[in-house]
């Protein structure tokens, strides 16, 4: 089903628009939840919580991509739960990736709070435009869908080694990139 007709059912408050987001973008859903927190209840428990939450946000909202809605409202609940799980103890994976992107940001801010500024937001948004589109699916598919580098290597024909590398080399093009923009 076209994603204007799964709106229009959250619109007419159709209990089939649940069923029909889900059956589209729910394993998409619960890979990334899944990526985050590393354990399946939770990730199912964050999935079932966003499609709640896209239940009472359509209407008012009408997004024009119902899969980049979806997406944010499911990575921001999987990060807070990884957040309320990680209070008292470490999620080592997921901490690995944020230590990656620490190296481009100032050390007094974390990475999280920095990219929840507009204008960092955007200047991350402009570089990764401006990169090859290989480098730029690696990146997103590591820092904003927490896949693994073997995952990444796998999925893009490539040695883990290599991904690592272009990972790396990438995230020092983004520091160059906010230390000329002046963000950093």
């Amino acid at each position: 089903m076209q994603d204007e007709m799964i709106i229009e059912l959250f619109c007419e408050r159709s209990e089939h628009a649940i069923v029909e987001l889900s059956a589209k973008y729910g394993r998409m859903a619960q890979s990334i939840c899944s990526n985050i927190l590393k354990n399946s209840s939770d990730a199912e428990e964050c999935v079932n919580d966003s499609l709640f939450t896209v239940w009472n946000s359509i209407p008012p909202n009408k997004p024009m991509s119902l899969r980049a809605f979806f997406i944010n409202i499911v990575r921001n609940k999987a990060l807070d739960r990884y957040r309320y799980n990680s209070s008292s103890r470490r999620n080592s994976y997921y901490d690995i990736a944020l230590e990656e992107l620490e190296e481009c940001f100032n050390s007094t801010a974390s990475p999280v709070s920095e990219v929840e500024e507009g204008e960092l937001s955007d200047a991350i948004n402009n570089f990764l435009g401006s990169i090859k589109k290989e480098d730029r699916v690696m990146f997103v598919s590591r820092y904003f869908l927490s896949e693994s580098t073997a995952a990444i290597a796998q999925k893009m024909d490539l040695k883990e080694s290599a991904v690592r590398l272009r990972l790396h080399r990438t995230r020092k093009k983004l520091k160059n990139y906010l230390e000329k923009e002046n963000l950093i």
